[in-house]
Formats: C-alpha cells, structure tokens, sequence
C-alpha cells in the first residue's frame, strides 16, 4: 500500500477481542504468516467493559446451535461452528495500553543496518481506534509520536461501524458525520507533515489512516461513503492535499442479529405442582437487554465479498481516490475464502472469527495452502 504502509503476505487480523493483550498481539507478530497486525479497537480512556453484558458466542449456522458466551481457550468450538455473534463494545484496555504494547514489542526486535529489502522487516501495526472527532485526533496524535519511537510503520484505523453502543449509531453510514472525521484528520495531517520529529527512525512520515467501514446494503449507502471521501479531496482544506483516507476495511460486523437458545422452564400449575416447558431465550446477553448484537463470521462472507467489490469499483472510478486500498474483512478461515476476497479487489485480508476459533493456527493454513497452488 502506499503512504508507507506494506501487508506482505496480505493477511493479517481484524480488530476483534482476539488481539486485546500484550500477549495475544505478540502472538500475532511472531507468527510469520501474518503481513501485520491489528489492534481491538479501544477508546482514549478505555470502553467500561461488563462480561454479563458483553459477550461473543461461535454457532453452527444451519442448526443455529451456539457455544455459551465467551467461550475460553479450553472450549474451543466444534469445525462447523463457523459463525459469530458479539454484544460487545471496545476494548477494556486505554490507547496508551497499546501504545505500550507495540513499544514493548519493537524493543525486543534486534534492530539491523537497514530494513530495506529485508524480508523479516518488523510488522506494519495498526492501531484501531474510535471516539469523537476530538478524541480520535487526539489519538492520532499520540500515534504518531510514537511511531518515531518504534522500528515498525504505524498506521491508525478509525472504527466508526461498531453496531453494539447504544444511542451511537456508526458515523459511517452518514456523509456529513463521517466528514466531519476526515476533514478534522486532514487538518492533523497537515501538522503532523509539517512538523519536524526531534528524534525519528524513519524520517518524516505520513501515518496511514483507514475507516473501518459497517455492512452496507442498498446504493446510497456507499454512495454516502464516496461523497464523503471526495469532499474530503476536494474542498476541505488544504486542498492542495489528498483524501486523508488511505484505506478501509470492509467489513465490521452486521448489527440487528438475534441467536435463539432453548431453555426449560417449569411453569407453575395448580395446585402446587408445576410443568416442564421449552422456551426461547437470547443466546447473549447485552448492554440493551436485548441479546442482540453483530453477526460475523462464515454468515456475514457473501456480504462482505459484495460490499468490498462495491466498494474498490467505486473508488476506481475516481481519480482523486485512486490512492486508497481496500483490506476484505469477512468470513474468511480457508484459502478460498481468502482467495475470493482478493478476487474482488482486496489488496490484503483480515481474519476475525476463525482467529478466536482457531488461533494464530489459521494464518499458517492459508498460508501453506498458498505456498501448495492455492487450494486446500
């Protein structure tokens, strides 16, 4: 990708609860089947997290039968159970928790003469961020301080998709909120460009920036995602600077899904005596009280194959974005889910579910199906 950000191979994880601790992102940069790694996405100060609230489950799409909530480790889940559903938020953990990761991780990297042409050069980061216009500068901000502390490119994702805050909808299905994000980030990309670093290792640089982008469904839902991007290029000054979109990553979870488990209850009967009965309830709980959350996941793959289609052929229309790549999130656990993704123009492709099915695990199946002719 240009703007200094390079996914070789082009796999890598999606911001998810699998990449929240210092250990699980290490896990993630050692593996060498991983071209970079992603953050969960968290907040200036931290997301208050409720396990009794927020909750992810892993089910078998045909029979709808689900795992209890926040399986562990331990519990892995059974192959056919290839389909997700989360109520979750953000992460528990501030940016400057992940800030602190990824210098801890490039710390322990041995630092040699050059990076150029080096094929175990450090992992591109990327950071996942979200909050309002103000605060996701402000974590620009700090991103880009540290990434002239650190051997590897940093790059800031804004996730402005999350379907489970209630009163929040995602900014990114409305032009004038999501505008409002990049002609903020714009202004900061301007500072950032002309400020001079005291001390940095790799000069002055330009830190990505991505949207992290909801499902879309009909036309004028894209088409509120260009008419953003292209007034973001056009008249939000400076103009003589581009979209301060360098890619975006499609898709985040579908909202509005409900999974129904069976219950026996004993229903009261008279005199004295009660009835066993089966009866639905939520599979998660949520911060609604609802159970409903977002589907990911195995079910969401048609989907995300068609809104990363729509999507790269839309932006190639426009020479103004022609600069922006697109990262295919969505279903993928196999090498011909990954192969698909990059079939409708995904320059690199994100694993979310099958990483918390599956472990780091998954990467090298792909990985050594792709080494074998691309087939499993």
């Amino acid at each position: 990708m240009k703007h200094g950000l390079s996914i070789q191979p082009p796999l890598l994880n999606s911001s998810n609860p699998w990449c929240t601790t210092l250990e699980q992102l290490k896990e993630l940069h050692d593996c060498p089947y991983t071209g970079a790694v992603t953050t969960r996405t968290c907040l200036l100060d931290g997301f208050p997290h409720d396990s009794t609230t927020h909750q992810y489950t892993f089910y078998n799409p045909t029979t709808h039968n689900a795992t209890p909530p926040n399986p562990t480790r331990t519990e892995k889940p059974s192959f056919d159970e290839t389909g997700s559903l989360n109520t979750l938020g953000y992460s528990p953990l501030p940016l400057d928790s992940y800030l602190g990761f990824v210098k801890i991780i490039s710390d322990g990297i041995p630092e040699p003469a050059s990076h150029r042409d080096n094929p175990h050069r450090p992992k591109p980061f990327i950071i996942s961020v979200t909050g309002s216009v103000e605060e996701v500068v402000e974590c620009y901000k700090q991103i880009c301080a540290l990434q002239h502390k650190v051997l590897m490119v940093l790059a800031m994702e804004v996730n402005l998709s999350c379907p489970n805050i209630p009163g929040k909808p995602p900014p990114a299905y409305n032009s004038d909120s999501l505008l409002s994000y990049l002609a903020a980030l714009k202004q900061e990309v301007k500072l950032q460009l002309h400020e001079e670093p005291e001390t940095s290792r790799h000069g002055k640089i330009h830190v990505p920036i991505g949207i992290k982008t909801p499902p879309y469904t009909y036309h004028d839902q894209y088409q509120q995602l260009m008419d953003a991007l292209l007034t973001s290029a056009k008249e939000c000054e400076p103009t003589h600077l581009p979209c301060p979109i360098s890619f975006i990553t499609a898709t985040n979870t579908l909202g509005s899904s409900l999974l129904l488990a069976p219950q026996v209850e004993l229903m009261p009967m008279s005199p004295g005596g009660s009835k066993a009965r089966e009866v639905f309830h939520h599979a998660l709980n949520s911060a609604s009280g609802t159970g409903i959350g977002g589907l990911a996941g195995a079910p969401l793959h048609p989907l995300a194959l068609g809104n990363v289609y729509t999507i790269k052929g839309m932006l190639f229309q426009h020479e103004e974005l022609d600069h922006v790549h697109v990262i295919g999130v969505g279903g993928v656990e196999d090498v011909e889910s990954f192969l698909r993704m990059r079939a409708v123009g995904a320059e690199a492709v994100g694993i979310g579910t099958a990483l918390g099915r599956k472990g780091v695990a998954v990467f090298e199946e792909i990985g050594e199906c792709l080494k074998k002719g691309g087939s499993a």
